[in-house]
C-alpha cells in the first residue's frame, strides 16, 4: 500500500514509518517537525525510494489536498498528536489545536480524496486514526479498559484525544468514510523522546542526576513496546473492518516504581560504576488530578486479528536501555537543547 503517516517523525510514527518501509509499503510521512519529532528516528529513510517527506502542518488544509492530490495514498495512518499529559496542562491550547483541529482537517482533506476515488481504490482505502488509552480516564484496582469503556478523560491531553476519536468515528458515521480507531497503553522503546518517564530515568541515572518518581510512584501503567504497537497497527490498516475499534496493550502492568527500580537494576548491571542507581531516586509532587491505574483488555484484536505483543517488559525494558547506551549520537543533542528536563504540570 501508499500509506500516508502524519507524525512519522515522532516516537510511535517513526516505528510504523521503519516497520512498513520495511515491509514493502509505500510511506508518505507527513510532520510538522514540532519539538518531539526528529528526523534522525528515521535512519536511511530518505535514501529509500518508497519514502517522500512532506513537512507539513496537518491544520493547513490547502496543505492537506496539495499531500492528497499529489500522492494519492491507498490509506491513511494518523499519529501527529500533541501527547505529553504534563504539557498540556500547562498549555492546552496546543492540544486542542492539534488533537482536535489537526485530526478535523485531516478527516475532511481525506474525505475529500476518498470521495474522488472509484471503485476497489475507494473501497479499499482506509483512515486509521491511533489514540490512546487515556481517553477512558483512571480504572480502580481492578478491572481492563475494553473497547465498550465509557470515555471519562481526566487531562487535556486526554480530553483532546477522546474528542479526536469521536470526529473520526463521526465521519464514518456521517460520511461513510471507512474509519478505523485504535486506542494503546503506554509505550516505550528506541527514539523515545526524553521527557516521558523511561527515557527520562535512563539518561538522568547515566547523568548521576536525580530520578524524579511523581507521588508514590504507585500508579500503574500497562506497558507496550513500540515496535510490537507498530506491527499491530499495520495489522489493523491491513485487516481491519472499518468502523471497529480495537485496544493494543502490552499484558504488561507496573507501578511507575517498579519501571524505575528495574531500569536502575539493569544500569547496575551495565554501568557499575553510576551503581546502585536507585540512590537517585526522588520522590516529587505528584501531577495534579493523576490518573491512578491503566489496563488494556487486548483479547479483539488477538481473536479477530491475530495479534498479541512478542515483547516482554523485561526484555523490552533491556532493549531500550542498551538502545540508549549505544545511541549517544541521538540523544545527547536532545538533551542538550533542555527541553526534555524540564519539570511541567504543576499547574497552580
Amino acid at each position: 500500500m501508499k500509506l500516508l503517516v502524519t507524525g512519522g517523525c515522532g516516537f510511535i510514527g517513526s516505528a510504523v514509518v521503519r516497520l512498513a518501509l520495511a515491509k514493502g509499503h509505500e510511506v508518505v510521512n507527513v510532520d510538522k517537525l514540532t519539538y518531539a519529532a526528529n528526523p534522525a528516528n528515521l535512519p536511511g529513510a530518505e535514501a529509500n525510494p518508497a519514502y517522500s517527506f512532506e513537512k507539513a502542518d496537518i491544520c493547513d488544509r490547502a496543505e492537506m489536498d496539495r499531500i492528497f492530490a499529489a500522492h494519492r495514498p491507498d490509506a491513511v495512518m494518523h499519529l501527529a498528536a500533541e501527547s505529553h499529559v504534563d504539557r498540556s496542562i500547562d498549555g492546552p491550547g496546543d492540544f486542542i489545536r492539534t488533537n482536535l483541529v489537526g485530526t478535523f482537517t485531516l478527516l475532511e482533506a481525506a474525505r475529500a480524496h476518498w470521495s474522488r476515488l472509484e471503485g476497489a481504490a475507494k473501497a479499499a482505502f482506509r483512515f486509521h486514526h491511533i489514540s490512546t488509552d487515556e481517553v477512558f480516564g483512571a480504572l480502580g484496582p481492578e478491572g481492563k479498559f475494553t473497547e465498550e469503556t465509557p470515555y471519562d478523560p481526566n487531562s487535556p491531553y486526554s480530553a483532546s484525544k477522546a474528542g479526536s476519536d469521536h470526529l473520526a468515528r463521526a465521519w464514518g458515521e456521517t460520511y461513510g468514510l471507512p474509519v478505523l480507531v485504535t486506542n494503546c497503553s503506554n509505550n516505550y522503546g528506541p527514539y523515545h523522546f526524553p521527557e516521558k518517564l523511561i527515557p527520562l530515568i535512563i539518561l538522568n541515572a547515566l547523568a548521576g542526576k536525580p530520578l524524579p518518581v511523581y507521588g508514590k510512584g504507585e500508579n500503574v501503567r500497562d506497558w507496550l513496546f513500540v515496535e510490537d504497537h507498530a506491527a499491530a497497527l499495520l495489522l489493523v490498516v491491513e485487516k481491519g473492518a472499518p468502523g471497529e475499534t480495537y485496544n493494543i496493550g502490552g499484558n504488561a502492568e507496573a507501578r511507575n516504581i517498579d519501571i524505575v527500580r528495574a531500569l536502575c537494576r539493569l544500569l547496575d548491571e551495565r554501568k557499575p560504576e553510576g551503581a546502585p542507581h536507585d540512590r537517585l531516586i526522588e520522590f516529587v509532587a505528584d501531577r495534579p488530578g493523576h490518573d491512578f491505574r491503566y489496563a488494556i483488555d487486548a483479547a479483539k484484536i488477538g481473536r479477530e486479528l491475530g495479534w498479541a505483543p512478542t515483547v516482554t517488559l523485561h526484555e523490552g525494558l533491556a532493549r531500550t536501555v542498551d538502545w540508549y547506551l549505544a545511541n549517544e549520537a541521538w540523544w545527547r543533542p536532545l538533551q542538550e537543547r533542555g527541553e526534555a528536563a524540564k519539570r511541567r504540570g504543576l499547574g497552580a
